[in-house]
């Protein structure tokens, strides 16, 4: 039998590629699998692709010999896929039931903020509110509920430590990651080659998850770049220069009969950095959900640090059935009325009493 080489098909700019690896966060590396021009056009392979093949070791470096599969599917039926644009956009409808992780915080976010298949969520976070920890919660809870869903934790420009724990605690997540005494290349490479990866798995199907740390920082990155428009904007973000980072967090959706990407992203607020406020203005709005952490619940040690009246999700009674509903109504003109440390200590209190989210909503419906 022979050797199998499997990987994400990086191109170069002379026609061939490799395949690089998930656990390498999709960088070249000498033990690489190369892919000839004549491979890649015989099997229509694109940038991103997942291709999978024997290969054959030519002057003592391995060589891909043929296709057997290309992002799961034959290489026939690849060719066959939807194209993103032909693809039909719907609301999420199926909900991670994040609660069932155990984690008070996330049965928070599940009756405040739930995420379902597509959704495009961000948590909007000044310094130090535990944003990257919450995000972490979330990636362990939906795994919890569904160990099956491909998750993928992207982190750009993060401190070291911070990957570490990312690929220690969370099991069963693939985690990409450029540091930050890495090069801004490296992290636009990072970001755009994910970007490709993602995309083609939603054209063949699947249901990814993708949670971002941050757009705030891959922002600054491919602003560094530049779009090579010229003009810039006051605080320093040239015009264009965004197009990418909205592209990638745009990219989430629930494909009607079809796949779904969900993308959940950290980005900042109240830094102090006018290019910082911009990046949040660009994708204000974006997004059909929206976690709130609160500066002044992390100053006073609560956490999570969400601001419960801000936060929430767009069409959350598709999420959630009717009787719930009536439940999750009461709860959300009660937490109007509140502070948001206020709401954040009674919900705390109220979700003691109940073991379960769904016995907490009984008791609200009923």
């Amino acid at each position: 039998m022979p050797e199998i080489a499997s990987g994400v098909l990086k191109p170069d700019k002379k026609g061939t590629g490799r395949l690089v690896s998930m656990e390498r966060s999709l960088r070249a590396a000498a033990g690489d699998t190369i892919v000839s021009a004549k491979i890649i056009r015989q099997n229509g392979l694109v940038e991103g692709a997942v291709v999978s093949g024997p290969f054959d070791i030519v002057r003592d470096r391995k060589e891909l010999s043929a296709v057997d599969s290309i992002c799961g599917l034959k290489p026939q039926d690849f060719q066959k896929r939807k194209s993103f644009n032909e693809l039909v956009a719907v609301n999420p409808d199926k909900r991670f039931n994040l609660a069932k992780s155990g984690q008070r915080s996330m049965r928070i976010i599940d009756l405040v903020a739930p995420i379902g298949k597509g959704t495009r969520g961000l948590i909007i976070s000044p310094p130090k509110a535990g944003k990257t920890v919450l995000l972490g919660q979330i990636a362990e809870a939906i795994l919890h509920d569904d160990p099956k869903t491909c998750v993928i934790v992207l982190l750009i420009d993060e401190r070291p430590e911070e990957v570490t724990s990312f690929r220690r605690k969370i099991k069963g997540a693939q985690v990409a990651a450029s540091t930050i005494d890495g090069t801004n290349d490296e992290h636009i490479e990072l970001a755009q080659l994910l970007l490709a990866n993602v995309r083609l798995e939603l054209e063949c199907g699947r249901d990814v998850v993708v949670l971002v740390d941050s757009l705030t920082r891959m922002g600054r990155s491919f602003n560094r770049k530049g779009a090579g428009t010229a003009r810039v904007m006051s605080g320093g973000v040239e015009v264009g220069a965004l197009d990418i980072p909205r592209k990638f967090f745009g990219m989430a959706r629930n494909i009607e009969n079809g796949g779904s990407v969900t993308i959940i992203a950290t980005i900042l607020v109240d830094t102090g950095s006018r290019m910082d406020q911009l990046i949040y203005e660009e994708f204000k709005g974006t997004g059909n959900s929206e976690i709130v952490l609160d500066r002044s619940l992390a100053e006073a040690r609560i956490f999570p640090a969400i601001n419960l009246p801000a936060s929430g999700t767009r069409k959350e009674e598709i999420l959630y059935n009717e009787q719930d509903m009536k439940g999750l109504a009461t709860m959300r003109r009660v937490l109007s009325s509140y502070k948001p440390r206020e709401a954040m200590e009674s919900m705390g209190k109220l979700l003691d009493k109940f073991p379960t989210n769904e016995d907490f909503l009984r008791s609200l419906s009923g």
